[in-house]
């Protein structure tokens, strides 16, 4: 675990997911910020019972936004701490099986390692109405978080929502970027600090991010903890949010580069058509090959064993006398 200011514990998860204890001010109160991977319930409950006490358990969930490494475990810690789960409204219908996140695009212009996993992905949706409430939107305050508000940040979750807090300009930016190279799987193993473009082939409308990435560099965050990385701090975090916000690498080709995904608070209304997927196509004539390659293996196998089976079998040598050599009568 690493502290990324006061009151705000990180938690990675398999090094590659984040997830953080806010507490709220009152001893002994806090409130967890996503739920990481599925299956992660056991190490964040072990983490929490360290952190504050044994059996301890949050006030709320907040989710950032609703895809499989922020929400994963989110159920099962629900149904073990019995406490409410929060997202913005627009997280509703993928969070409550009414609706399916935009597919995945694996042709995005520098996708890296992440674009070629992506291919595999399942379609993200979770049934979580007997948990899940919407967060109130008449007030930008974080419930249960005094001095906390949250900043509506679309373009890679509809409802994806970050969380600031002024005093110590403290930002929890989900994903709306990243502090570590996220398309890279050797720079988020190793946990090296670079605030860059986060979940590319997930990202549904380009100019949404980089009007999301923009409106947190305004904070001018001084402690930075996002969904993917390190924590950064400082003039780093500053610095580093400014340059990406000014240098923003918009991707040139790709599925929502030119038209994105149109959605509504029922889910999803339209999808720009899936340009074509060139490693996909490779993939099917690799497997058409092999399947090919199976097929004439098994018919040579199969031919031999039938010549095997046709030619006529040697017949066992008679025993002959030892003396002379001739097979006895």
């Amino acid at each position: 675990m690493k502290k990324v200011a006061a009151g705000v514990t990180q938690l990675q998860i398999q090094r590659f997911v984040n997830l953080y204890f806010v507490e709220t001010g009152t001893p002994g109160e806090w409130v967890l910020v996503d739920t990481g991977l599925p299956g992660s319930e056991k190490d964040i409950i072990a983490a929490a019972d360290k952190l504050f006490y044994p059996g301890t358990h949050p006030e709320a969930i907040i989710l950032t936004h609703g895809h499989m490494d922020h929400s994963g475990s989110v159920q099962a810690l629900a149904e073990h701490w019995k406490v409410p789960v929060l997202a913005h409204p627009l997280e509703m219908p993928f969070l409550t099986a009414r609706a399916v996140y935009p597919a995945a695009d694996p042709t995005v212009e520098n996708g890296g390692t992440l674009a070629v996993m992506a291919r595999f992905f399942p379609p993200q949706s979770f049934q979580l109405s007997d948990y899940v409430q919407a967060l109130p939107t008449d007030s930008e305050e974080v419930p249960l978080l005094p001095g906390w508000r949250w900043v509506h940040v679309p373009g890679h979750a509809p409802g994806q929502i970050a969380l600031f807090r002024e005093s110590d300009r403290t930002l929890l930016g989900a994903d709306a970027f990243a502090t570590a190279n996220h398309e890279s799987v050797p720079a988020l193993l190793l946990q090296l600090p670079n605030i860059s473009v986060a979940g590319a082939p997930f990202n549904y409308d380009w100019q949404q991010v980089r009007e999301s990435v923009r409106k947190l560099a305004a904070l001018r965050p001084e402690a930075i903890g996002c969904g993917h990385g390190p924590v950064i701090t400082g003039l780093d975090a500053t610095a580093g949010l400014q340059h990406l916000a000014d240098n923003f690498p918009m991707p040139t080709k790709g599925r929502y580069v030119q038209e994105p995904a149109r959605l509504d608070a029922n889910g999803v209304v339209s999808l720009p058509p899936a340009p074509a997927d060139p490693l996909r196509t490779k993939l099917a004539i690799a497997g058409v090959a092999l399947g090919a390659l199976a097929t004439v293996a098994f018919f040579v196998k199969k031919q031999k064993t039938h010549q095997q089976n046709d030619y006529p079998k040697k017949q066992p040598d008679q025993p002959r006398n030892p003396r002379t050599g001739k097979i006895p009568e």
